[in-house]
C-alpha cells in the first residue's frame, strides 16, 4: 500500500469513527431525554398498571376507544406499550385486551414509521447514509423484509417503539411492514393481555395459577429467539 493509500485509508477510519461517535452522541441525547420526560411528567402515568386499569374502567363504554387512542399516540411519540397491554388484558379480558392491544400497538407502529420515513428519513441519510449501522440495516432489510419484521415482533426484548422509527429509515414497503407487525405482534399481545388477565384475577382472590402461566409463556417468548438462533459458521 503507498502512503498516499494509506493516508486515505486512515483519513477513512477517522471519517468512520467521528460519524461512529456522533450518532452515539444523538442516541445518547434522544435516550437521556425519553428517560426524563418518563419519570418527571405526566407520561410516568402510562407506567402505572394500577392507575390506568382504574381509569379505563371508570369510562365505561368508551374504554376501548380512549384506550386504542392512548395506545397510537404513545407508540407514535416512541413510548413503550407494554404496561399498556397488560392494563388493556386487566380491563377487557383476554380476548378483546388483545384484539383492543393489538390495533393499538399496529396503528402506533404505523404512525411512527410514517413519521421516520416522511420526518426524519432525510435527516438521517444526510448525516449517515455511509455509516456501517445504516448500511447494514438497509441490506438486512432488503434480502429478507417480512421476515426480519416478524422477528423483531416476535419477542418482548426487542425495542419496539425505536424499531418503528428505524424500519421507516429503511426501504421497506408499508404493506410489508404492517403484515409483518399485524402477526409477529400477536402471540406478544395475546402474552401481555393475559398477564394483565391473571393478575388482575389474583388481586381479586383468583387462583394463581393462570398467571404462572401468563407469565411462562411470556418467558418463554422471550428465550426463543436464543434457543431457535443457529450457530454462525
Amino acid at each position: 500500500m503507498s502512503k498516499v493509500q494509506a493516508r486515505r485509508h486512515k483519513s477513512g477510519d477517522r471519517m468512520h469513527t467521528k460519524a461512529h461517535y456522533k450518532l452515539a452522541g444523538w442516541l445518547g441525547l434522544f435516550a437521556i431525554a425519553l428517560v426524563g420526560v418518563c419519570l418527571y411528567s405526566p407520561v410516568k402515568l402510562l407506567f402505572n398498571e394500577a392507575f390506568l386499569t382504574n381509569e379505563l374502567k371508570q369510562l365505561g363504554a368508551a374504554a376501548p376507544f380512549w384506550f386504542v387512542l392512548l395506545f397510537t399516540v404513545a407508540l407514535a411519540v416512541g413510548l413503550p406499550g407494554n404496561v399498556l397491554a397488560v392494563a388493556g388484558g386487566a380491563v377487557f379480558g383476554l380476548t378483546w385486551g388483545t384484539v383492543w392491544s393489538l390495533l393499538g400497538s399496529t396503528l402506533g407502529a404505523v404512525v411512527a414509521f410514517l413519521l421516520a420515513r416522511y420526518l426524519l428519513c432525510q435527516w438521517i441519510k444526510q448525516r449517515f447514509s455511509q455509516h456501517p449501522w445504516f448500511l447494514q440495516l438497509n441490506r438486512t432489510v432488503a434480502q429478507y423484509p417480512f421476515t426480519v419484521v416478524l422477528a423483531t415482533r416476535f419477542t418482548p426484548l426487542s425495542p419496539f417503539s425505536l424499531v418503528n422509527f428505524l424500519f421507516g429509515l429503511t426501504d421497506i414497503n408499508l404493506k410489508t411492514y404492517l403484515l409483518g407487525t399485524i402477526l409477529g405482534l400477536v402471540p406478544l399481545t395475546v402474552a401481555y393481555s393475559w398477564l394483565g388477565m391473571s393478575g388482575y384475577g389474583v388481586l381479586q382472590g383468583d387462583d394463581r395459577l393462570p398467571l404462572y402461566w401468563a407469565m411462562a409463556f411470556l418467558t418463554a417468548l422471550a428465550v426463543l429467539p436464543v434457543v431457535v438462533k443457529k450457530p454462525k459458521r
